[in-house]
């Protein structure tokens, strides 16, 4: 556990403040390209979130509490009570970017609340600020502290497979089940990764191969249909996903086809791990019955890379996020511990000594 994880990582920040400038790695861009792009709206960075230039809850969360900067900063001229007007309107249209990611309305909620706060609207723009440039420090502090938690989980030496990309791109930087990854590689586990190429947006083909590949760890791109077979034959020895919301029970939704990956894993034995900042658990859904799902463009499923495979006029259907029941799951991986069934008495507990200490990882 005494392992120095904080430079593993090759990848630049994911999400940045640059001098008055929010900062995004263009994800839409990889692999073929690592391009960097500077918001200096919130209309921008409400775009980014809904175009997917960034994507990733905790990554997500923290491009929305930097847009809810630029709007404090934008409208900071305006008279007290027309200022505070203005960036509550500019909230809900943020949050309203991307619908399942709870980090995005609770990174929206904690700005809103220190902008209300604040005696003047300069002080309310510099507060803002101030209170979401924290959010990057705290976000890396409980990816690389779960991933401590969560290292000593995996095998000392095996195969492991992740869905989708919950590595550093889709946080600040180091990643919750990427960062166990590269917590436990730190650590000096022979850890080889089998990573799904998560259809239809082919996360885990373009960015979770990018990522253990710059960082030197052992990667193999798999079709979604192909983890069954691998499990079957014994060569998987966990599965460790993130998560986008964990209801109070611990029903998680991840993106679609993690649940598949569950059954699978639950029916050959293998333990199935979520990662997540204690900022993605939403106490307020008892269930995961309630988390909304978002459904996207159909033509992402129909089409890959501007290219049809579906004849002209074939519907179809395109939720970008499943729920995997909280039965299925083995322990939720935290930056404040390692909870076990059943998850509700664990995860009020974290969120409760969370909330004291005035943050959540």
């Amino acid at each position: 556990m005494g392992a120095d994880l904080t430079d593993i990582s090759a990848v630049p920040r994911t999400v940045d403040w640059v001098e008055g400038r929010l900062r995004l790695i263009d994800q839409n861009a990889l692999p073929d390209r690592l391009a960097m792009v500077d918001l200096t709206t919130w209309q921008a960075a409400r775009n980014a979130i809904a175009d997917m230039t960034v994507r990733g809850a905790p990554a997500i969360g923290c491009t929305a509490a930097l847009g809810m900067a630029l709007a404090a900063h934008g409208y900071s001229a305006l008279q007290p009570a027309q200022f505070v007007q203005a960036v509550s309107a500019a909230a809900a249209d943020i949050r309203s970017a991307r619908p399942t990611a709870v980090n995005l309305m609770w990174a929206v909620d904690r700005i809103a609340a220190v902008v209300a706060a604040s005696p003047t609207p300069a002080e309310g723009a510099a507060r803002a600020e101030a209170a979401a440039v924290a959010m990057l420090a705290e976000d890396v502090a409980a990816n690389v502290a779960m991933g401590r938690y969560g290292a000593e989980l995996l095998p000392d030496e095996g195969s492991v497979l992740t869905h989708c990309n919950a590595g550093a791109l889709a946080t600040v930087g180091y990643g919750t089940a990427l960062g166990v990854i590269r917590a436990a590689v730190a650590m000096g586990k022979a850890i080889h990764v089998y990573s799904d190429e998560t259809r239809p947006r082919l996360q885990g083909m373009r960015l979770t191969t990018w990522e253990l590949q710059r960082d030197g760890i052992p990667v193999t791109a798999i079709t979604d249909s192909m983890a069954a077979v691998l499990m079957r034959q014994g060569r998987i020895a966990c599965v460790v996903v993130g998560a986008d919301r964990v209801a109070a029970n611990g029903d998680a939704a991840n993106k679609i086809g993690t649940y598949a990956a569950a059954v699978a894993a639950h029916h050959h034995g293998v333990p199935f791990y979520v990662a997540a900042p204690l900022s993605t658990v939403d106490m307020a859904l008892p269930t995961g019955d309630g988390i909304p799902i978002e459904e996207r463009d159909p033509a992402e499923v129909t089409c890959i890379a501007g290219v049809r495979l579906a004849p002209e006029g074939v519907p179809a259907w395109n939720p970008s996020f499943d729920v995997t029941p909280a039965a299925l799951i083995a322990a939720i991986i935290t930056g404040q511990g390692v909870v076990r069934p059943p998850f509700g008495p664990g995860l009020a507990r974290l969120a409760g000594r969370a909330a004291a200490q005035g943050g959540a990882s």
